[in-house]
């Protein structure tokens, strides 16, 4: 009688420690999802999704913004320091919204004269060629943004695609800047 309530006190003791692991699993499943939901509601109002309102309110440029506010698969765009960084959903090459108000300085340069330097970036994460290859058509889509406001092409000057192994997270690496350049 005594191994049946050994039996009995193990199946107890393993049955318990498995409901202790799955509580533990859940919560740091919950942890992760509520942390992401909530990095990306805090980064709407200074990195706005594409998808999140047709209403052109307000315009979803922040200028000098902390590359730390860059939601990690959302679209958006800033200005620094006259740089004008359009950062991608991940596998996407959909602009953000306010992509025009952001690029209206350097429509303003080239009309005098400089010319549209556009260069695309793209994270080190998986393979190279198909990174590339995102990276020229986010390239592309933010010069065919650049050619409906006007600019021509022999005032575009595209860069090749870099890859960027930097210490930044991979959101901040899927991005094109638009610098203004003397002729």
């Amino acid at each position: 009688m005594s191994s049946s309530d050994d039996d009995s006190q193990e199946r107890f003791a393993l049955g318990f420690l498995f409901a202790l692991i799955a509580l533990v699993i859940s919560a740091v499943v919950g942890t992760v999802v509520v942390k992401r939901v909530g990095a990306a509601g805090a980064a709407k109002p200074v990195a706005v999704a594409a998808a999140t309102s047709a209403a052109p309110a307000a315009p979803a440029v922040a200028s000098n913004a902390p590359a730390a506010l860059v939601a990690d698969d959302a679209a958006s765009v800033r200005v620094d320091n006259g740089v004008v960084k359009f950062y991608f959903a991940s596998a996407k090459a959909d602009l953000a919204a306010g992509a025009n108000e952001a690029l209206a300085d350097v429509v303003k340069g080239v009309a005098e004269g400089k010319k549209a330097v556009v260069s695309g970036f793209h994270d080190a994460t998986g393979d190279a060629a198909l990174n590339a290859e995102l990276a020229k058509q986010r390239a592309f889509a933010v010069r065919d943004a650049l050619k409906g406001l006007g600019v021509a092409d022999d005032k575009i000057d595209l860069k090749k695609p870099e890859e960027t192994t930097a210490s930044g997270n991979n959101a901040e690496a899927r991005r094109v800047e638009v610098a203004l350049s003397a002729q």
